[in-house]
């Protein structure tokens, strides 16, 4: 087990599982400027890590993440506005393109709040799960913005463009129940659960497949508004490519033994 704790943000490693952790809970976990660079180390590191199979993102607190610290945006805003939004290239963008390139299935754990940039960061992970008490919403336009981190393309692919369009226009937020009947969650349990679960399911898929998984992820991003053509050629290569891994023959053979495959990530 490795450990490295960058506050205000909490990096662990165990059993193929990375655990990052948001741990500015008396902010709501707002994300100022250390928050943001302590969460791209996290995930870099995630990423880069050959023993990491399957990465749980959670936060500590009542609230997963309340987006941006507005009081540091403020003092942004009052010293040089030309450039206060800097931070969507600066930082915003590289976290969910450090995201999007971990390779391994990303789950997320979300209790209280998770609105703005915090909503954005959510939906860039694989796997949602919330507890009964999650309160979700875009917030943008409440403060004269439109969107970062993601959010207009991953919100509109998963409810679609016009329940995206009402959401980002009209502001106000949707509860855990809401969010899991649109697709945006995958199960809602208990707010106690949260980090529970979000590490139950994450150490499931550290323990599977994880070459199949790669692939399911590529398949995913790739396939996103393609030709029928172009989904079947793909699909056709990781099969092939995957039909020749250590963990489908182990598979295969297991099944026809009728006992449980142990998958490797080969």
């Amino acid at each position: 087990m490795t450990h490295t704790t960058t506050s205000p943000v909490s990096y662990t490693v165990d059993d193929g599982v990375a655990a990052v952790r948001l741990d500015r809970p008396a902010a709501s976990n707002a994300l100022d400027r250390e928050m943001k660079v302590a969460l791209l180390g996290a995930l870099t590191a995630a990423g880069a890590n050959a023993e990491v199979r399957a990465v749980a993102i959670t936060a500590a607190g009542k609230n997963f993440c309340v987006g941006q610290d507005l009081g540091e945006h403020v003092e942004g805003l009052r010293a040089d506005p030309a450039h206060a939004m800097d931070t969507v290239r600066e930082h915003y963008n590289p976290i969910v393109l450090a995201l999007n390139a971990i390779a391994v299935p990303v789950v997320v754990g979300i209790t209280g709040a998770c609105v703005g940039a915090g909503l954005g960061l959510a939906l860039a992970g694989d796997i949602r799960v919330a507890g009964t008490r999650a309160k979700f919403g875009t917030a943008f336009t409440g403060i004269g913005l439109a969107s970062d981190s993601g959010l207009s393309a991953t919100l509109t692919a998963l409810v679609g463009a016009s329940r995206a369009a009402g959401l980002f226009l009209l502001g106000g937020t949707f509860d855990a129940a809401t969010a899991e009947s649109w697709g945006l969650v995958h199960r809602v349990v208990a707010d106690e659960e949260v980090g529970e679960q979000a590490a139950a399911v994450a150490a499931r898929l550290a323990a599977g497949p994880t070459a199949a998984f790669r692939a399911v992820k590529d398949l995913i991003a790739a396939n996103a508004g393609a030709t029928l053509t172009d989904v079947l050629k793909r699909e056709a290569a990781a099969q092939v490519r995957l039909g020749a891994s250590a963990d489908h023959t182990a598979a295969v053979e297991a099944f026809l033994a009728k006992e449980k495959p142990t998958f490797v990530g080969r």
